[in-house]
């Protein structure tokens, strides 16, 4: 998997450089049922090492509220409590130059995305991709999807509002409803009996 990285990728413009980024590895067990992905870490999630570590990030305070992860949790609690629930969490993009945070400011020429055949065959169970925002859900339909084989190419894709402090168009009420798909895929998958009717099941 990608790690971060400190090499600078030169920009089009040719008298300037722009920081290569690199996305954390999946938060992901065997049995996750649907992925949530986003686009890049931004630099304070980056800085932290921790996915959606900006303050103003509504994706925990989301989670919280659909999921039931409290917030306060310590990180790797939160994360622990979310593969539980059946969900994987990672990103699109492997590696890009970016000036910043914002997803506006990615150089397309520099994206490289994740390996995501080599995760879709080793989380066969996933049926629903969520993406978080705009970007990630584009990146993933143009770079990803076109090189997948079946099943992975057939995945029910769903984008829903970008949690970023940045898409401020929409209120917390607005994206807590859009979000709320998380927690009903999750809740008929469990409710059809989803891993009983799998004899090549193995918990991790």
């Amino acid at each position: 998997m990608p790690t971060r990285s400190s090499a600078r990728h030169a920009s089009r413009k040719g008298d300037l450089s722009v920081p290569l980024v690199s996305s954390f590895p999946p938060v992901a067990r065997k049995d996750a049922v649907i992925c949530i992905l986003g686009s890049m870490p931004g630099r304070a999630s980056l800085d932290a090492a921790q996915y959606y570590a900006h303050p103003r990030n509504s994706f925990w305070p989301l989670l919280e509220s659909v999921l039931g992860i409290p917030r306060s949790l310590p990180y790797p609690r939160r994360l622990e409590l979310l593969k539980e629930r059946g969900a994987a969490l990672w990103d699109v993009l492997g590696t890009c130059a970016r000036e910043g945070s914002l997803d506006s400011r990615i150089e397309p020429s520099s994206i490289v995305p994740n390996d995501f055949a080599a995760f879709f065959s080793m989380h066969p169970f996933i049926g629903t991709i969520f993406f978080n925002g705009a970007k990630a859900e584009s990146v993933y339909r143009r770079e990803v999807l076109p090189a997948l084989s079946e099943p992975a190419r057939s995945l029910t894709l769903v984008r829903l509002p970008s949690t970023s402090p940045a898409h401020a168009g929409m209120t917390f009420e607005e994206k807590r409803e859009a979000w709320g798909r998380i927690g009903r895929a999750l809740e008929e998958n469990a409710g059809q009996g989803y891993y009983e009717r799998r004899s090549d099941y193995r918990r991790e």
